[in-house]
């Protein structure tokens, strides 16, 4: 059992609560009473141990390493509350994208830097069958812990590669936008092949990319906008039904 803060595991634990921590040891926590146990099963999941406080369900079922720990702390890693054991693995890699390469289905380029909303895109982008997802430099990073919560185990299934900033993706076409004052969604016609670039939160898509072909979502009452997964699911599904 591990009792103490200063033992060097559970600091290195706690230093993957955030993105800095996650890029330095390459590990990742994976919370929730759902997703832990679906997460034990994929194969591809290298490195995997269980934390767990005596009492806890789960852990006879579990054939993973596992390690006890002290309850009070155990709560600092269970930022959600969740009272259920975590899982610890390695980030699995993620290699760089070719965008001078022709995009092949419908590619999402991703620069959501809310944890949150990165997750929430990510499994939006598996349910509508997003053949991948770029992450641009503005993003988050997709293991961090509220990413994780929030995609439900989508960071693991979704292909993910690395990309230029938001700034440097001129002649990757084509490339879509959603914006207000482009063509109307259901009007438009979907090309097999395309990427959707999704800028960051707040700050949209820069007034100088001009190879992006922007498209509108119409809207009722008076809303004058959804949030950027909100809009970004609307699109994948009219592309998936197109």
């Amino acid at each position: 059992m591990i009792e103490s803060a200063a033992n060097p595991r559970f600091k290195l634990w706690r230093s993957l609560l955030d993105s800095r921590g996650l890029r330095k040891h390459g590990k990742f926590i994976i919370s929730g009473r759902k997703i832990v146990p679906e997460m034990t099963e994929i194969p591809s999941l290298s490195g995997a141990e269980l934390l767990y406080v005596e009492g806890q369900p789960f852990v006879e079922q579990c054939s993973l390493p596992k390690v006890e720990l002290k309850s009070s702390l155990f709560q600092q890693l269970d930022i959600f509350g969740t009272h259920f054991p975590l899982l610890v693995a390695d980030t699995p890699a993620i290699d760089a994208c070719k965008l001078s390469d022709a995009p092949m289905g419908l590619e999402i380029l991703c620069g959501l830097s809310d944890p949150s909303n990165l997750g929430a895109l990510l499994r939006s982008a598996e349910a509508f069958g997003a053949s991948q997802v770029i992450l641009l430099k503005e993003a988050a990073h997709p293991f961090h812990p509220k990413a994780v919560r929030a995609s439900s185990g989508s960071c693991l299934r979704v292909p993910l590669t690395a990309g230029p900033s938001i700034k440097e993706i001129h002649g990757a076409g084509p490339i879509l936008a959603l914006d207000k004052t482009g063509e109307s969604i259901a009007e438009f016609n979907w090309p097999k092949d395309c990427r959707l670039l999704i800028g960051e939160e707040g700050l949209g898509i820069p007034d100088d990319l001009i190879s992006v072909q922007r498209i509108s979502i119409p809207m009722q009452g008076q809303v004058e906008s959804l949030n950027a997964v909100a809009a970004t699911s609307v699109a994948l599904a009219m592309a998936r039904w197109r």
